[in-house]
Order: structure tokens, then sequence, then C-alpha cells
């Protein structure tokens, strides 16, 4: 991950908010953290309605977090820009889901990455290095 990187506007993906909980990855847990630190710093961080739902019902679920500290979690989480899911974004994401191979789920947060106007999108998840619709897919972890 580059400094030039930092300075775009650029997607969060869900799998960033739950490594920044995982204290069993520690070095993935750093990453995580400082990759949300500087991207709060320079306001150029952008979630979705999506992926703070997806955060939530992993640490409920797996990670087992309090409700009272997800609580806590999303109300910094909302100090982010937002992007609320809309039908619009739907159909974009099942667009993109007949286009490009990508599950419904990954292509819905790629949509939603698009109609934000991000040029990069933060995930472990897909394809590291592909563009999509102007949306270059990064591995913060690799």
């Amino acid at each position: 991950m580059s400094a030039e990187q930092i300075t775009l506007r650029s997607f969060i993906d869900t799998n960033v908010l739950v490594y920044a909980e995982a204290s069993d990855a520690p070095e993935r847990q750093r990453v995580a953290l400082d990759l949300l630190k500087r991207l709060f710093q320079t306001a150029n961080g952008v979630l979705s309605t999506q992926v703070l739902q997806e955060y939530c019902n992993v640490a409920v679920k797996k990670l087992k977090l309090p409700t009272q500290y997800i609580r806590a979690q999303l109300a910094m989480y909302e100090q982010f820009e937002i992007v609320q899911v809309t039908p619009a974004i739907i159909h974009d994401g099942l667009d993109l889901h007949q286009t490009r191979s990508l599950s419904f789920y990954d292509a819905v947060v790629v949509a939603s990455a698009q109609a934000a106007g991000c040029s990069v999108l933060f995930s472990e998840d897909m394809n590291a290095g592909e563009t999509i619709g102007g949306v270059r897919i990064v591995n913060p972890f690799s």
C-alpha cells in the first residue's frame, strides 16, 4: 500500500474493519488500524451501510464482541463518509455480478465505491490490482 493510495478517495471493505479487531493476527490488525487512521485523518475513507452491517454481523457472531463495544465502534466508523446502499446501487451490483464474475455482495461493494467516486477499494477478498469501472482493488495486507 503506497502513500499515494492513502491520498485518494478510498472505499473500505468489511475485512479491514474485522482485521482491526483481530488481536489473534497482530500484523494484520496493525495494518488495518493504520489504514483506518490514515484514511480518517485525510478524510479520504468511505464506508457503506452494507459494510457496517457485515462488520456488525461478524462482530456479534464470530468475534463475540459485546454489543456496547460494537456500538462504540459504529459511532467511530460513522465519522467516515457513509454510502447508503440504494436500489440503484444494487442494480449496478447485479450488473457487475453478471459481467465481472464477482460475488453479489462483492459486486455491491464495488458499485458502492463507484457511486462514491472512489479511486481505490481496500479489500482482501477481491483480485488485487484489478480495476473495475475506475476503482482499483488494493489488498492492504499483501
